[in-house]
């Protein structure tokens, strides 16, 4: 900040958007009575920065002329919106000085700071604003909509960042190897910032949310994924640099679209089911849709594991684990002898004999339909059991 208050030759402060005094240059000696107060105040004054938002600085994407306002004991000023890929973080203020005619000497500087304006807008997405007040208590609304809280529902609606984008999805991502973590406090401020900014210039992803287990992402429905591996990319990034682990498998559950925000709940549950399928069933990869799951959507909705008396005779007897794998990939394959034999590296005849091993064990046919709906549920929910909880 000092390189460039030299170069402009002026005072400089950074607030965030709340308000809230960030950094200011030691240079200062044309400061005005509102600045004075900021400075020794860290906060603006309701009615200063109701001045300053009512000349669209809030929504400004380019330097903003805010002019002077005597009453106020205000000069005019020039606010540089900080933009992280198109993400807002704060605001750089530039001061005129006592008696200067417009800010056109600002304006025509501003370029020669350029590089020094995205430095700081970089610092001051890295290091604050997912843990300002502002952006805390917009997290906690969210979640409590999602919870199924009204208030929280209606409030959300107007914001700028839901307010027609309908139709939506809600996205989980999750690191299964921190779901537990030792500071439930600290891995909130991970996830969220982790959250923010992997999510920064990804224009269908509208709003994110940091959990001790999990980030949530509203997005703008859409069925094509680069958006989403975009984020999956950036967050696993993210999240490493802030959790002090090494990057870890990062899984994405993906919601059904919904065009009512009476079913943010609902969406939010199958997302929740689908990062938590992924996380028990490799096979279904690392970014997965709600509807791709299969029989984890029904184990999601039960209050209690499924549980039955085939599956519990096979596994009292399966000691060397090689019964219940081949039924699970026939099952999963259709029945195909060949295609298991060949993932297993074994002939063909191996599978038949293993086959009938279960049929004497549990004295049933387990390619029937009722015998076989129920242990490949059962195989389903044996993986289920072992998921991170969120």
């Amino acid at each position: 900040m000092e390189a460039a208050a030299a170069k402009l030759g002026r005072g400089l402060s950074v607030e965030d958007l709340d308000g809230l005094l960030i950094a200011y240059s030691s240079n200062q000696s044309q400061a005005d009575p509102a600045r004075v107060n900021f400075l020794l105040s860290k906060r603006l004054p309701a009615d200063v920065q109701a001045w300053q938002l009512s000349h669209g600085v809030a929504t400004a994407v380019r330097p903003v002329t805010v002019p002077a306002n005597p009453d106020l004991g205000m000069y005019g000023r020039v606010c540089v919106p900080l933009l992280v890929r198109g993400f807002r973080v704060g605001y750089l203020w530039v001061q005129q000085n006592a008696g200067e005619e417009g800010s056109g000497g600002i304006l025509a500087a501003l370029p020669a700071v350029r590089l020094e304006i995205e430095l700081i807008a970089g610092l001051l997405l890295e290091s604050n604003t997912a843990e300002s007040e502002h952006r805390r208590r917009r997290e906690t609304e969210f979640l409590a909509a999602a919870a199924g809280d009204k208030s929280a529902l209606a409030a959300i609606s107007g914001w700028r960042e839901v307010h027609g984008h309908a139709p939506w999805q809600v996205v989980v991502l999750v690191d299964p190897e921190g779901v537990t973590p030792s500071d439930p406090q600290a891995a909130v401020v991970a996830t969220s910032t982790a959250a923010l900014q992997a999510t920064a210039g990804i224009d269908p992803a509208l709003f994110s949310v940091g959990t001790e287990t999990h980030a949530v992402v509203l997005f703008a429905a859409t069925t094509a994924r680069a958006s989403h591996a975009a984020v999956l990319t950036h967050y696993e990034r993210e999240l490493a640099k802030r959790s002090g682990r090494p990057a870890g498998r990062v899984l994405v559950g993906i919601s059904e679209p919904f065009s009512s925000l009476r079913e943010l709940g609902e969406a939010y549950a199958q997302a929740k089911t689908a990062v938590q399928a992924a996380a028990v069933d490799p096979v279904l990869g690392e970014l997965v849709d709600a509807r791709s799951v299969g029989a984890y959507q029904l184990m999601g909705a039960l209050a209690a594991e499924p549980t039955s008396i085939y599956f519990s005779l096979l596994e009292a007897e399966d000691r060397n684990d090689e019964l219940l794998p081949v039924l699970e990939m026939l099952y999963d394959s259709d029945g195909a002898v060949q295609a298991v034999a060949d993932k297993l590296h074994v002939h063909r005849s191996t599978v038949y004999h293993r086959l009938a091993r279960v049929r004497k064990i549990i004295r049933a046919e387990p390619l029937s339909g009722r015998v076989r709906q129920e242990l490949h549920l059962a195989l389903k929910a044996r993986r289920w059991a072992a998921r991170p909880r969120l």
